[in-house]
């Protein structure tokens, strides 16, 4: 295992460029940045807080998720709002995003600020960003959500709910719609957080609070339980050229000199599967 970075706050929502390298956002202090091969870190976005997951998009930018989910292009172009927050209707920001092989983007909703102290906890939910920019409410009843990430064949969803400690299951419809909601696996270590799966139909699953990555088979039992030396790993991903680089960051929560916010790499026997850019429109409608 090496350590590529560190002195960040809260690391999120990491995303392998093929063109850039890691991509990653910093939640508490703000900012998308690029660790780049040659070990260099760039700010990609400024001042942006609150990134709990990104994927990139086809013509270069990046989507993100916050306050809202929200497209990011060249610096001169302004933000385009894709999915926006509705505290009406319960939704105060979004968490983890994903896509599909299609493109599509799939959002999980907060229904309040778990950083927030004193916030009541109340149910988010799971959304859809179709190609053609319509939304799609897909599931309700998601305590506290966190990592997407699909199966090989794109038949199973997979979903962190931090809020009871389970990574759920759905079955995926021709539709990009969902159904059929059920536990995959319960995790005690601490709370599941990010989701990446690998082309065995492994799912490698961040432990927040719990200082591991749990890798779990495709029918729940427990592979292997990989350690870290902080105890906020928040998320991660696959990349390299092919695919066999695990990155894995954290937070700073729970180590005593603060801003320890870290980039873990590890090669791993099995590749990961890619997530493919989302295609969805971005002209306004």
């Amino acid at each position: 295992m090496e350590t590529l970075a560190k002195g960040f706050g809260l690391l999120e929502g990491p995303v392998w460029d093929p063109a850039r390298g890691l991509l990653f956002a910093d939640a508490e202090y703000g900012g998308v940045h690029c660790l780049a091969p040659d070990g260099a870190v760039q700010l990609v976005i400024p001042h942006r807080r609150g990134i709990g997951g990104m994927v990139r998009h086809e013509n270069g930018g990046l989507v993100v998720s916050g306050r809202n989910v929200a497209y990011k292009g060249p610096e001169a172009a302004p933000t385009l709002v894709l999915l926006d927050n509705d505290p009406a209707q319960g939704i105060v920001g979004f968490n983890d995003i994903t896509t599909d092989a299609a493109g599509r983007i799939y959002a999980g909703s907060l229904g309040f600020y778990p950083t927030k102290k004193g916030d009541t906890p109340r149910p988010g939910a799971l959304h859809l960003v179709d190609l053609d920019g319509s939304v799609r409410l897909l599931a309700t009843g998601v305590q506290l959500t966190n990592g997407i990430g699909f199966s090989p064949d794109e038949r199973f969803l997979y979903h962190s709910d931090s809020g009871d400690q389970t990574v759920y299951l759905y079955d995926v419809l021709a539709d990009g719609g969902v159904s059929n909601r059920r536990p995959f696996a319960r995790i005690s270590e601490g709370l599941p957080d990010g989701v990446a799966t690998a082309r065995d139909g492994s799912v490698w699953v961040a432990v927040a609070h719990g200082g591991i990555v749990i890798v779990l088979e495709s029918d729940g039992r427990v592979r292997e339980r990989i350690a870290f030396p902080v105890p906020m790993v928040t998320s991660l991903c696959f990349g390299g050229d092919d695919l066999r680089d695990l990155y894995v960051v954290s937070g700073s929560e729970g180590v005593p000199s603060g801003r320890a916010g870290s980039i873990f790499r590890l090669r791993c026997d099995v590749p990961g599967l890619p997530v493919a850019p989302a295609r969805v429109k971005l002209e306004p409608s």
